[in-house]
């Protein structure tokens, strides 16, 4: 990769030019509108990234799923939900009903199995706040497993947008909140009308890896499908751009 200076950088503004500069020829890409999801990127004033199989390297339902011994059944019910299969909030209803995880048991569950972040996610999120780009996490998982990976990653809590389990006075399951917009299908969306509205931004970018990702676009301007964890094909199809390592992300944020 050539390197360029900060006044070189501006003059490359659409994502030919940034790919041409910034990629080496070899460079397969794939996606369905390529050069229009580098520029939303080169320009986006805020960036919505989903967290399972995404930022973080699992399914955190899964883990927690597999720390009370119910690994298998909610792991299928995981992969309809990822795949288009089922509605959302059937899989999340149906996934809860099996395990109905207590308070302890999700701490406990994250003390002995953390959850490990995506190779290089850190890095993009980090560009990104350094150029001064709004970074949310918009998940279908739960707020109180993913505000430890937030605070790693140095998110405000308040740009996350995720599930609420609920629990009783003494900590047992309780259901969890339907009226989270992330609890149904086209919550993502919604969530992202919802950025877009209370904070007026131009120009959002969705990234991540499953199809309730790819109905985030509109309002997103771009869906960038990541396939570094799990590799769908309905996520690669429907993607403006499918990227399998997010150090394409970085040389084109670096790019701005």
């Amino acid at each position: 990769m050539r390197s360029f200076n900060r006044f070189s950088r501006a003059m490359f503004s659409t994502g030919a030019e940034i790919r041409a500069a910034y990629f080496d020829p070899s460079h397969e890409f794939e996606g369905l509108a390529v050069d229009a999801a580098i520029e939303a990127l080169k320009n986006a004033d805020a960036v919505c990234f989903d967290v399972d199989s995404t930022v973080i390297q699992e399914e955190g339902i899964d883990v927690l799923a597999d720390s009370l011994g119910k690994g298998k059944a909610v792991a299928e019910w995981t992969a309809k939900a990822m795949n288009g299969g089922v509605t959302f909030q059937e899989a999340l209803a149906a996934r809860l009903s099996l395990i109905e995880p207590s308070r302890s048991a999700i701490e406990d569950c994250l003390k002995n199995n953390p959850l490990q972040l995506t190779p290089g996610v850190d890095e993009v999120i980090s560009e990104l706040q350094n150029r001064g780009t709004a970074v949310y996490l918009v998940s279908g998982g739960f707020r109180i497993m993913i505000e430890p990976v937030a605070d790693i990653l140095s998110v405000p809590i308040k740009n996350i947008y995720a599930n609420h389990i609920l629990f009783d006075d003494d900590g047992n399951y309780a259901g969890f909140d339907e009226n989270e917009p992330t609890s149904r299908s086209k919550g993502k969306p919604k969530a992202l009308e919802m950025i877009k509205g209370e904070n007026g931004y131009e120009t959002m970018v969705m990234v991540g890896d499953g199809a309730t990702d790819a109905e985030a676009k509109p309002p997103a301007k771009a869906f960038i499908g990541f396939g570094g964890v799990q590799a769908r094909e309905p996520v690669r199809e429907k993607a403006c751009w499918f990227v399998r390592d997010f150090q394409d992300m970085v040389k084109v944020i670096k790019a701005a």
